[in-house]
């Protein structure tokens, strides 16, 4: 699958991306996490730049299905602290009042969007992952209508690890992939899964041998989709979504809130410091 061809690739859907890239076959969008950051870290490219790509892709009358995966050897290690750090200073400051607090809670509601721009957009998406699925990559993928693994996929809910409440989707989505119990499991104690753990709790619907076997199979998928009557196939993936997006726009917004009021703390302060020493926090309740 290349986007050389500029018969079938409009402008507006490639080539104007940093954080990703975007190919099409006929009528199958492929998105590309690129990064910049390791293992496709989240920055502020990447935040700034999906809700307009899936914008683009949901308007295309080309595009009937979308695979959603990373480049090189993982999918995605989650936000990139390091690069969005600096951004939010003024609001993590333990003195912050009430002008700060309300600007990271427009700043999380951005966010949030950003990964609602993936469930939204009117066309399936099928997101096909390779090694590392991290905090927001899997509130990536739980944002997508399909997911497939190769057999060295790893995921975790690892927000709680660094001092957060997960806010940007996964609490939300994934209780109606899991179950319950296994959400509660993930988030509340961080721990990393294996791709047949994931197959187990029906995180993903398969798994397959290596990465370009699971991208082989999550484009035979898209390409099976695309070849159905589109817009019974977009009328199916909206009756679907009725039973879940009031609960989770309500959810969302409620954990825009909390974090906008509570996540400044010493813990979070305690865990960036260890993240960027490597070393093992030590959290005081605080």
């Amino acid at each position: 699958m290349t986007g050389s061809d500029t018969n079938d690739t409009p402008d507006t859907v490639s080539g104007q991306y940093t954080s990703l890239r975007i190919e099409r076959s006929g009528h199958v969008a492929e998105v590309t996490l690129l990064g910049p950051g390791k293992g496709n870290a989240m920055g502020p490219d990447f935040w700034r730049e999906l809700p307009i790509a899936f914008g683009e892709l949901d308007r295309d009358p080309e595009v009937r299905a979308i695979v959603l995966t990373g480049s090189g050897r993982n999918f995605s290690y989650g936000l990139d602290l390091a690069a969005m750090l600096p951004s939010w200073s003024e609001y993590l400051g333990g003195d912050a009042l009430a002008r700060p607090r309300r600007e990271f809670l427009d700043e999380i509601r951005r966010m949030q969007d950003a990964i609602t721009s993936v469930a939204r957009t009117r066309k399936p998406v099928i997101a096909a992952v390779a090694g590392w699925c991290i905090g927001g990559g899997v509130d990536l993928v739980s944002a997508a209508d399909v997911r497939i693994a190769s057999a060295d996929a790893r995921f975790s809910v690892r927000e709680v690890r660094v001092a957060i409440v997960a806010d940007m989707g996964s609490l939300q989505r994934l209780a109606s992939i899991i179950g319950e119990g296994h959400l509660r499991e993930l988030a509340l104690t961080g721990r990393d899964i294996d791709a047949a753990r994931a197959e187990r709790i029906g995180l993903v619907n398969d798994v397959h041998a290596d990465r370009d076997a699971t991208l082989a199979a999550a484009r035979t998928m898209a390409a099976d989709i695309a070849a159905n009557p589109p817009l019974v196939v977009q009328g199916v993936k909206d009756v679907l979504s009725v039973n879940t997006d009031q609960r989770v726009e309500a959810g969302l917004r409620y954990v825009a809130t909390w974090n906008a009021a509570f996540l400044p703390s010493h813990d979070l302060t305690e865990a960036v410091q260890a993240f960027l020493q490597r070393r093992e926090p030590e959290f005081r309740g605080e």
